[in-house]
């Protein structure tokens, strides 16, 4: 346990004192990250850093299992009608349905997902038009 401020000594200079004698003794040698940089000390100041890193490290999704799936889904379609070619599109769609059964067939914590598989002859109809493809 460390000693106790002694009387009539300034703080600062009893903490520089300790610091002081803690170096001499070699106790802030050989700590992980000496002599490196501060990872992130240019970015803003967050109150929230250590839960985003600690989801980070985790691995954690920030969202509900079926929440995540909807903007999979939003997202797949978009890249779906913006696909190069035909099949590119039918892979996109085939393999966010294949996501959307799993998650419907498995039983999730937090929201329903509520979605329908989509209609991959509907999507591949919107990415001809897109692409002046049509029949």
């Amino acid at each position: 346990m460390t000693e106790r401020k002694p009387a009539g000594m300034e703080f600062e200079s009893w903490v520089d004192k300790m610091v002081r004698e803690a170096t001499e003794r070699g106790e802030f040698d050989d700590l992980p990250g000496a002599g490196k940089p501060i990872p992130d000390i240019d970015r803003p100041r967050d109150d929230l850093w250590w839960v985003r890193k600690k989801v980070q490290e985790e691995g954690v999704a920030p969202l509900p299992r079926a929440l995540q799936v909807r903007k999979e889904a939003e997202e797949a379609r978009a890249a779906a009608v913006g696909a190069r070619t035909e099949a590119e599109a039918r892979r996109i769609i085939e393999e966010v349905n294949e996501t959307i059964v799993e998650t419907v067939r498995t039983p999730q914590s937090g929201p329903a997902l509520n979605m329908m598989p989509f209609d991959v002859e509907q999507i591949v109809a919107e990415w001809r038009e897109r692409n002046g493809r049509g029949r």
